[in-house]
Parts: C-alpha cells; structure tokens; sequence
C-alpha cells in the first residue's frame, strides 16, 4: 500500500529521535526504544480507542433492540420493502443512542494503516535508525569508507555465507539482511574478509550492545529452542489473549448459532496463538512490540471501562446526542430529542414477551369477573319473573331475560 511507506518514514523518523534521546542518557538498547515509542504510539492513538470502547460500551446496550429487529424480519431476506424497513429501524436505534452505524469500521480504517506501518519499522529498525544502520554501513563500506564492498567477488562470498542471493549493491536490503546474521554467520564473516575482521567486530559489538536485553538479540528469530528468547512469543501470545478477553469485557455475548460468536471465539483463542507462532519465526524485535502493545492496550482498556461504567448508559447517550447536534446545527438542521432512560428502554425490549403475557392474563381475569357478575345479574332477573308466574309478553323485562339467557347458552356451546 503507497499510504504506508510515508507513515512508516513518519514512524522512524519519530523512533530515530528517541533512540537518540536514550543513547545520549547511555540506555540506547532497541528493546528499550521499542516500548517507549509503543507507548508514546498508543498514547497518540488514545482518542481513537476511547471512541472504539465507547461504541463497544453502546453497542452491547443496542444489540438486544437490533436482535428484536432481525428477529421481526427474520425470513424475509427477498422482501425488498421489509429490508428496507429493517435498515430504517435499525439505524434509528443507532440515531438513538448517537452513535454511527460506521463509527467502528472507521477507527478500524484509521488504525489500520499506523499498525501496518509500525509493523514494517519494528521488522526493519535498522534502516529507520540512523545510529545503528551506520554501523552495518561500516561494515559493508557503502558510506563511502573501505569495507568489505571494496573485496572483489564480496557478494558471491556474502550469498554463499547467507545461503541465499542477495543484491547487496541495494543498501536497504544489504543492512537488513546483516541484521538478520546470526553468531555463526558473523563468524564466518571475519574468516571470509580477515583484512576486516577487527573493524567488523568493532562494530558488531556496538551493534550486539543495542541489539541485545535480558539476554534476547532482539534482530534474531526467537526459533523453538529452550532458551530464553522462548518467553518472547510465549508472553506475545498469553498477554494478547489477556488484552482480547478484558477488551470483550460487559460485551453482550453472541448465541452460539450466531455467526458472531465463532468469530468472537476465534479472535479470543487463535489470534493469540497465532501472534504467539509468528513470534517465533520473525526478529524477537518484533515479538517485543506485540508484547507493549498488548499490555498497554489492556491497561488502557481496564481505565476506559471503568470510567464509561461510572458514567453510565444514559449519560454517554445525552453526550452522544448532545454532540451530534452540534453538528447538525452548523448544518442548519433541527436538534434530535435526547433519549433518556436509555439503558431503561433495553430492559423493556428484553422483557417485552413477559409484560405481553402479563398484560394478557390481567385482561383475562378481568373479562372473566365481569362475565360472572353479568351472569349473576341475569340468574337474579330469571328468578324474578318465574316468581312473577306471568307469561313473559313481548319486548317485556322477562322476554329480554329470557333472550340474553338463550343468547349466552349458544355461546357456551361454542366455546
């Protein structure tokens, strides 16, 4: 994506002034720089997930109004006029509570592009840090000093110690591919270019310095083996799961036939394991950045919950509302009413079927004791006129007795 390169160049332009800042103070360590640019990354873009919790916060307060209305045109997916009046109910329950029915997909799409380019800087720190990238540079001797460029036939010698070919004319892909040497390799480097071996190793030390905390060279792949760069992907995985399952926190779990519910079990369970693997086989750098992210994120998370929970449902409403009339007004549009009792008017859809059956027996018994009055009433008139011994003449209290008598017995029989 062309968006990426300039926001990565942004991000390590960004990343190179603090590494600097540290290296001044002596801890100029790549881990170090990491977790503090992730900070300062994710303080940057707490706007953007406060709107995204509060929209989670609301929407776990909307869904069971939304299920009633798929449940209402449930089956009618070729009815063109009730799709349209699903979409309309819908978006009024969003007009509602003042939100946008898009509001989550574009913090998604403003995010997206910043995660992508700080990926391709954490994978790549040697090219965006100026301090470590002209130690490679050094040692290659492409800054204009002698190296080990100046060997005929190095980048034959370079492939065959790499295992791979490489165009190390091309100064980016020659820095990182350095990077990515292991001891081994390094090694093999000096007895390859011994006429350079003291300035390589120099340099190296310099670079192994930076490179290196708690023990893990942050530009080497973690791997399977049992040593201590192992946590780095365990702990990638374990605290991405932590960050999914407290960001799911108060959310209104799917049923388990929605479709919603395999996705939220899925970004719950395999996207940590999936972190947790591809920390693995990618620069323990990297697995470092996840590692922050993670924990940042979740400790965000946990604050901003806690404060829309003190805030409560109604009151984010009116702000909601408050806001978007604000827009509406520079619009030169009418002010939406502000709902109060929001939270209030959820319970109400969620317990709907019980005051429906409530109201109904209620109706039944009351019918029922004007039914016996009535027929009470009419047992005291029939009493009357047999009393009476008279013949009931027409259009007579007797006759109309005798009617509404005839009149409920075939209604009897009916039912």
């Amino acid at each position: 994506m062309s968006i990426i390169k300039p926001i990565a160049q942004l991000l390590g332009y960004i990343l190179d002034i603090l590494f600097k800042g540290l290296n001044a103070m002596g801890i100029g360590n790549i881990a170090i720089a990491i977790i503090i640019f992730t900070l300062l990354v994710k303080m940057l873009m707490l706007p953007l997930q406060i709107k995204q919790q509060k929209m989670t916060k609301l929407q776990s307060v909307m869904n069971p109004e939304i299920k009633a209305i798929q449940e209402k045109y449930k089956g009618k997916n070729s009815d063109t006029a009730a799709m349209q009046k699903m979409q309309m109910e819908t978006k009024a329950v969003y007009e509602k509570y003042g939100v946008s029915q898009w509001g989550s997909c574009v913090q998604l799409l403003i995010q997206m592009p910043i995660l992508f380019a700080l990926y391709r800087v954490f994978q790549q720190i040697p090219l965006y840090i100026s301090q470590i990238k002209v130690l490679f540079l050094n040692i290659l001797g492409l800054n204009g000093a002698d190296g080990i460029s100046s060997v005929s036939g190095y980048a034959d010698t370079l492939n065959e110690i790499y295992g791979k070919s490489v165009d190390w004319s091309n100064t980016s892909t020659a820095v990182t591919t350095l990077n990515s040497f292991t001891a081994d390799q390094w090694t093999k480097l000096k007895e390859a270019f011994p006429a350079f071996s003291d300035m390589i190793t120099q340099n190296l030390d310099k670079i192994n310095h930076m490179n290196t905390f708690l023990g893990v060279n942050m530009s080497q792949n973690p791997g399977f083996g049992l040593h201590i760069a192992i946590l780095i992907p365990i702990l990638a995985g374990v605290t991405q799961f932590i960050s999914v399952k407290v960001s799911q926190a108060g959310m209104t779990q799917p049923d388990s036939d929605n479709p919603a519910a395999a996705s939220m079990k899925m970004m719950t369970y395999f996207m940590p394991l999936m972190s947790a693997f591809l920390a693995i086989s990618l620069p323990s750098g990297l697995g470092v950045y996840w590692i922050a992210t993670a924990v940042i994120q979740t400790i965000q998370t946990i604050f901003i919950n806690r404060y829309y929970d003190k805030l409560g449902t109604d009151k984010i409403v009116e702000k909601n509302v408050e806001k978007r009339n604000k827009k509406r007004a520079k619009k030169g549009l009418p002010a939406e009413t502000i709902v109060k009792g929001a939270s209030v008017s959820t319970k109400n859809v969620n317990n709907n079927k019980n005051s429906s059956t409530s109201s109904s027996a209620d109706r039944a018994k009351k019918l029922q004791e004007r039914k016996e009055a009535n027929d009470k009433k009419i047992q005291e008139l029939k009493e009357a006129a047999a009393a009476s011994g008279k013949a009931a003449k027409p259009g007579s209290l007797a006759d109309k007795v005798g009617m509404v008598s005839r009149y409920n017995e075939v209604n009897d029989k009916r039912k």
